[in-house]
């Protein structure tokens, strides 16, 4: 049974989508996923496509193939690819970039936020 998005939900899309750090990207199918069941990576496209370009980096939401899947929605078609480039993601000729290079995780972010910690406190211990 699919759930219609509704404001909540887009706002834990976007939510989501602000944490990803530039040069890196998350598939619409990694966003449905943390939402739960009942969503797809279909709803979360067609709640992407409404994103206010200017508080939300949704050029760095692509598909699970590492494509880009605005061509058809947005001019000029390689607007999302060339914003990607700019943050230093690569892509091949056939427009698919390394995903095991360039994916981000949110969970990689508490790991890294508790490294820097312990790190910190390495440094006081002498």
């Amino acid at each position: 049974m699919n759930k219609k998005p509704d404001h909540h939900y887009r706002e834990r899309v976007y939510e989501i989508v602000r944490r990803i750090p530039r040069g890196r990207v998350m598939t619409y199918g990694q966003i449905a996923y943390i939402l739960g069941e009942g969503y797809t990576p279909r709803t979360v496209g067609f709640v992407m496509h409404g994103a206010d370009e200017k508080r939300t980096p949704w050029h760095r939401v692509i598909n699970s193939q590492g494509r880009c899947s605005t061509g058809r929605l947005v001019l000029p078609a390689d607007k999302q690819q060339r914003l990607l480039e700019r943050e230093g993601v690569k892509f091949d000729a056939s427009g698919r970039c390394d995903l095991e290079a360039f994916i981000w995780h949110p969970d990689h972010e508490k790991a890294e936020k508790a490294e820097a910690a312990k790190a910190r406190t390495a440094l006081y211990r002498r």
